[in-house]
């Protein structure tokens, strides 16, 4: 179950989206020339178009040996190249869901300047989930800014239990938590597990 999305999540998507798209497209160019789709199927590619037989290459001698000779080029591909890995480690480095640690009650700024502890928060919001019925085990680990809080729960499904009936009143639990904060949302993500069980011999 979801209710909501964090704003880092939209942001990895729509970065994403086009970066796969991209990566995608030039693998299965590569793919179709290894595979000499385009003679064996007939077909007969666009003018201009990248590596049309198994024997192109998509940069040339050339090309390759073109700029090496230039005092520029190595610093320059060098330098390319480091503010790519950087880039890239700080996008991996940002991806760790930070905790909240202290949440603002009432809203932000906090009302009375009361404050709530996330880990007392989770662990109220599994008690109150480890009590539902069909419901064996709750965890709740809650993400995002303390302005916007997001409780991630993991509940383990007693053999027999209705997911529909289970999630429903999860979102109860969860509505009663944003009322008792006084927080204007609370997205949530659920995800399920089933407990193993051993088969029943019948007699």
């Amino acid at each position: 179950m979801t209710t909501g999305m964090t704003t880092g999540s939209k942001v990895n998507r729509v970065l994403l989206a086009p970066v796969g798209l991209v990566l995608l497209g030039g693998g299965l160019v590569v793919i179709a020339a290894g595979l000499d789709v385009y003679r064996h199927w007939h077909l007969t590619p666009p003018a201009g178009w990248p590596l049309t037989t198994r024997h192109d290459v998509l940069i040339t001698r050339a090309d390759q040996t073109r700029w090496a000779d230039q005092g520029w080029w190595w610093p320059t591909v060098i330098a390319a190249l480091a503010v790519l890995t950087l880039l890239a480690l700080w996008w991996l480095l940002s991806q760790p869901r930070r905790r909240p640690r202290r949440m603002a009650v009432g809203g932000t700024p906090s009302q009375e300047g009361v404050e709530l502890s996330d880990h007392a928060l989770s662990d109220a919001l599994a008690a109150d989930a480890a009590r539902l019925p069909g419901v064996q085990r709750a965890r709740v680990h809650l993400a995002g800014r303390p302005a916007c809080p997001q409780a991630l729960i993991t509940l383990t499904l007693a053999p027999g239990a209705t997911p529909r009936t289970v999630l429903t009143d999860l979102r109860l639990v969860i509505e009663r938590a944003r009322r008792s904060t006084g927080w204007e949302r609370f997205p949530s993500q659920t995800r399920l597990r089933v407990a193993r069980h051993g088969a029943r011999r019948a007699e």
